[in-house]
């Protein structure tokens, strides 16, 4: 009879919660050995999701040896589904207010069914093979992974969880843009024609607001460019790579429509390419969730049917709905949302 070779547990779940101790805050992750850490309340943030990206990266393994994490504790960390489903990813909770940060491997369905949580965009940073001969050299590179509407919305899914819930809509779409441009240093330089396609020229506020939630660091300012420093570790064990992810940048400021959108602000800015992105390149029909584009754009409750009804007054979209039963937000794209 031939025994069965028992297989290594794969625990790549990990979890960090920010306690408050003798009039201080500390941070506590289960995984590690050593005490609590001491940290202050601007910092918190920062220093749990960097913390979790450490574990990430310390614990690489190919994708064949990750399980959902999630099922293997009879998936708890959500409401009942249909079961698990799907490939595995990366994905990143929020619990108690953000207190609590896990960061685990779970199932696509899992992940959908998971509140306050998002999925890290995937596919690490890797060196392109070297090709032997020039022809070879001179062939143009293929994309790897998913495309630039895929990228868009995950990277907006998970700057919904990561960046602090009153993040305004002009930081959001510098953070998205700068997330996407970053290369293997995590630094980005933004020229100055950029900015003013985001109409973020001369808007300092967005800048010191991402500063003040420790997301970024300027490093130098000049008349022609800014150049930044990222300070979410997260996004550089987890990027893909960087012609892609330019890509996908350049994808997100057309679907931005900041020209057809004009002086109205950076907020139908962030809808229209969050709504792009969610939608079908076919059809330009979408769908999701009305309370997740609302968190994931950190829209107030009051504002998003205005803001809707304004992108259809901007031909940005042909019609909306939100179906009563379900709560999910279907929606159609403008003439000109098929990018």
């Amino acid at each position: 009879m031939r025994l069965r070779t028992p297989c290594p547990a794969t625990p790549r779940a990990w979890t960090v919660e920010l306690r408050s101790h003798s009039g201080e805050l500390v941070l506590v992750c289960r995984q590690c050995p050593h005490g609590p850490r001491r940290v202050t309340a601007a910092a918190a943030r920062s220093a749990a999701l960097a913390h979790l990206a450490q574990h990430a990266r310390a614990d690489l393994r190919p994708l064949h040896l990750r399980i959902c994490q999630c099922h293997e504790r009879s998936c708890c960390w959500h409401p009942r589904h249909r079961g698990c489903a799907g490939p595995i990813r990366l994905l990143l909770a929020r619990e108690r207010g953000g207190r609590v940060w896990r960061l685990a491997d779970a199932c696509t369905a899992c992940a959908a069914a998971t509140a306050q949580a998002a999925v890290v965009p995937d596919t690490a940073l890797a060196a392109l093979p070297r090709l032997a001969s020039s022809a070879a050299r001179r062939r143009r590179r293929q994309p790897r992974g998913s495309g630039e509407r895929t990228r868009v919305r995950e990277m907006l899914g998970y700057l919904g969880v990561a960046l602090p819930a009153g993040t305004s809509a002009c930081a959001r779409l510098l953070a998205l843009q700068c997330a996407l441009r970053m290369n293997a240093q995590a630094q980005v330089r933004l020229p100055a024609g950029l900015l003013r396609s985001l109409r973020l020229a001369d808007s300092p506020a967005s800048w010191r607001e991402l500063e003040r939630a420790r997301w970024l660091r300027t490093t130098s300012s000049a008349a022609n460019a800014v150049v930044i420093e990222l300070l979410d570790v997260t996004l550089l064990s987890q990027a893909p790579a960087r012609p892609d992810r330019m890509q996908a940048a350049d994808w997100a400021l057309r679907a931005g429509r900041p020209a057809q959108v004009g002086t109205a602000g950076s907020l139908p800015q962030l809808a229209s390419a969050y709504l792009a992105a969610h939608s079908l390149p076919e059809t330009g029909y979408g769908l999701c969730e009305f309370d997740r584009m609302r968190h994931d754009c950190g829209i107030p409750p009051t504002e998003l049917h205005g803001l809707l009804d304004q992108l259809v007054g901007a031909d940005l979209l042909t019609s909306w709905h939100v179906c009563p039963d379900s709560g999910d937000l279907h929606w159609t794209t403008g003439p000109l949302g098929a990018w």
